[in-house]
Formats: structure tokens, C-alpha cells, sequence
């Protein structure tokens, strides 16, 4: 029994068998869930970050999620939603959410595929590092509001403080 044209462009060109690939030239382990589901846990300078890939092939979107290691305490989810809001404006790709059933902040994305054959890797490397940047650029932030009890007015001023050079 032969494939349609469509099931067999659809089987290779699931954008994560090119993730995988990727992601075990970076040795990083990862974990495929299902045909459209992969997880990979990614080390990063103020957490531990969970990467979870998922492919809808019935809409030819890629939806990418960061998920943080720190839970948000009830009477902290309305700065903290503040300070997403500000975060928000200034990204150029993705947005920060929070996940109620986990009760953690998270890095969403999503793309569209419609009419592609195949997903670049420098697209995933562009995808995985722009989010990873952006996370570790507001979770001080993040943490600040959650854990310090700082204003979101503080907490977002040190995000956006960059130093020049080097000390």
C-alpha cells in the first residue's frame, strides 16, 4: 500500500526529525514523546529551562514552549503578569505566558509552515536561542517579583539594564 503525495510530504518533513538532529549535534538530551511531541532540558545560567517542540501537521505549525523552573506563589501571579505584559513589549519574537495547571511562567512561539517543504536548521538554531536569550534575560526579573518581593517597576528596570564591556 502506497502513501498519498500529502502523507508522504507530511512524514518527511515533520520539523522535528531536523530538531532532533539538531539538538543531538549540541549532545543535548532529549526526549521524542510521540511523532509530534519532543521535550529537551536545557541548563542555563539562572534555571533549568524545559524545551517542549510541538508539530501540528493538520495546521503545519510548529508551537515551541519554554518552560521555567520556579512556581508562582497565588498572590504573586498579578505582578508577575504585570511584568509580562512590560517583558512582552519588548520582545520581537514569542511571548511570556503563564501555565495555570503548573503554576510556572513560560516562552511561547508558534510557526507556521504552510507551503514549506522543510523547516532550516538555522531557523531552529535562530528559534532555541532567541527564546533561551530572552528567558535568561527576564527571569532576574521574574524571580525578583516571585521570590524578592521587588516592585514589577524594579524588577523590570534590571532587565532591561545592560552592562558595556567587562569589570
Amino acid at each position: 500500500m502506497s502513501l498519498s503525495l500529502a502523507e508522504s510530504l507530511s512524514e518527511l518533513n515533520n520539523p522535528l526529525d531536523c530538531i532532533e538532529e539538531i539538538l543531538a549535534s549540541r549532545e543535548w538530551s532529549f526526549e521524542r514523546i510521540s511523532e509530534d511531541e519532543l521535550h529537551v532540558d536545557v541548563t542555563g545560567r539562572w534555571c533549568d529551562y524545559r524545551l517542549h517542540f510541538l508539530w501540528r501537521d493538520e495546521l503545519s505549525v510548529l508551537h515551541f514552549t519554554v518552560l521555567f523552573d520556579i512556581k508562582v506563589p497565588k498572590p504573586k501571579r498579578a505582578p508577575l503578569y504585570e511584568l509580562m505584559a512590560k517583558a512582552n513589549e519588548k520582545l520581537w519574537f514569542g511571548h511570556f505566558a503563564y501555565i495555570q495547571e503548573q503554576g510556572i511562567p513560560c516562552y511561547r512561539h508558534a510557526l507556521p509552515f504552510r507551503g514549506m517543504l522543510k523547516m532550516s536548521n538555522e531557523q531552529i538554531e535562530d528559534l532555541v536561542e532567541i527564546a533561551l536569550d530572552e528567558c535568561e534575560r527576564f527571569y532576574p526579573a521574574f524571580q525578583m517579583v516571585i521570590l524578592d518581593n521587588k516592585t514589577t517597576k524594579e524588577a523590570f528596570e534590571v532587565a532591561l539594564f545592560e552592562t558595556l564591556g567587562e569589570a
